[in-house]
């Protein structure tokens, strides 16, 4: 199967291309630009003639993509090797797309270079291909597309949604830990602590200042002044989430409190990426497991603010260690290549994970 770069049209302001000249307006503009050898080149496509007017985004006739092809996609990350959680969730997209006539899309989530290796992606590819999953496009690398991602960003600065922190991960322990002297502080679905500094009162030249001067930040979102401009967000659930919720569930984005939406060197965060790459590639239906079910609330709350539409969520079971635990990248007992190696075959695995 051979693996090329893709080209889709955007639904956000402008081309969408690199430009060796930086981002462009906002708090990004003075931050270090990663520059993009392989710019991303858009076309006059059914995604960009829904836009109402510059910056206003898609506007769908409705939220649920009616009428139209079922596209699904399957999302890893190159940071490590793919295990049998993986597995399990590559063969679900592949067979719910292919009993709905559909198409199955693959991406590259690789924005964190630091930890992303070309090695770990052509493995992917290789594990794929055995376990016979087959995707219907053009592979999309999320590093080929960054100025979509602050577009987006751009388009919540413009609103006033989104605000520079200053404090390092030690500083905001710290902060923490001072709070729960007190009391017990707020943690999110995830069980991370939420965002306690003061940040959002600096003021814009104040900002600015230290942006300029070279500072690490991170990008957050104004979650109270953006639930001003929701109106009750739920999304269609055909899987199940970790309680058994499914059919129409309400989005509860304010337990994620003010979510990191972008960092000075990394110019985007699973929430946002995954927002914009589900629009730009028309994904109708998301499938992936249930650890990420309470994501979806921001992942509404985000597309609701940026104007795209929102596909059916599908949230399916981990496949879970003797001990009961998420698997993990690093264990080599479940590892793909490692069963490989020993010979086991894609048929076994469809029944170690439950498929057959």
């Amino acid at each position: 199967m051979s693996v090329r770069h893709t080209r889709f049209p955007s639904p956000f302001a402008g081309d969408g291309r690199e430009r060796s000249e930086g981002p462009g307006e906002g708090y990004l503009s003075s931050a270090r630009v990663v520059k993009n050898p392989h710019p991303a080149r858009t076309s006059q496509g059914s995604v960009r003639a829904a836009l109402s007017h510059k910056g206003r985004g898609i506007a769908p006739t409705s939220p649920r993509f009616p009428m139209v092809q079922p596209v699904f996609r399957f999302a890893p990350s190159p940071n490590g090797y793919l295990h049998l959680g993986h597995a399990y969730s590559a063969l679900i997209n592949h067979d719910m797309a292919r009993a709905r006539g559909g198409r199955l899309l693959l991406r590259i989530e690789d924005i964190d270079q630091a930890r992303c290796r070309p090695e770990f992606e052509a493995a992917i590819f290789e594990d794929l291909a055995w376990l016979g999953v087959r995707w219907d496009a053009e592979v999309r690398r999320q590093s080929e597309h960054l100025a979509f991602y602050r577009q987006a960003l751009a388009r919540l600065e413009a609103q006033n949604l989104i605000y520079p922190s200053f404090e390092s991960r030690a500083e905001i322990s710290r902060l923490i830990a001072e709070r729960e002297a007190e009391k017990p502080w707020p943690r999110d679905p995830d069980g991370t602590p939420l965002y306690p500094g003061a940040a959002k009162r600096l003021s814009r030249a104040e900002r600015e200042n230290r942006i300029a001067a070279g500072e690490q930040f991170a990008l957050r979102l104004d979650m109270e002044r953006a639930l001003e401009r929701a109106f009750a967000l739920d999304w269609a659930e055909t899987g199940a989430g970790p309680n058994g919720e499914a059919g129409t569930v309400p989005a509860a984005p304010r337990a994620w409190g003010d979510v990191v939406l972008a960092r000075r060197d990394m110019p985007t965060s699973y929430h946002l990426s995954v927002v914009v790459d589900d629009a730009l590639q028309g994904v109708t239906h998301v499938v992936r497991g249930n650890d990420l079910f309470w994501s979806t609330s921001v992942h509404r709350l985000l597309q609701m603010l940026l104007g795209l539409p929102a596909p059916v969520y599908h949230h399916h079971r981990l496949i879970l260690d003797s001990d009961g635990k998420k698997l993990s990248k690093s264990t080599q007992a479940t590892g793909l290549r490692e069963l490989r190696a020993r010979g086991v075959s894609p048929s076994e695995i469809r029944q170690r994970v439950g498929l057959e």
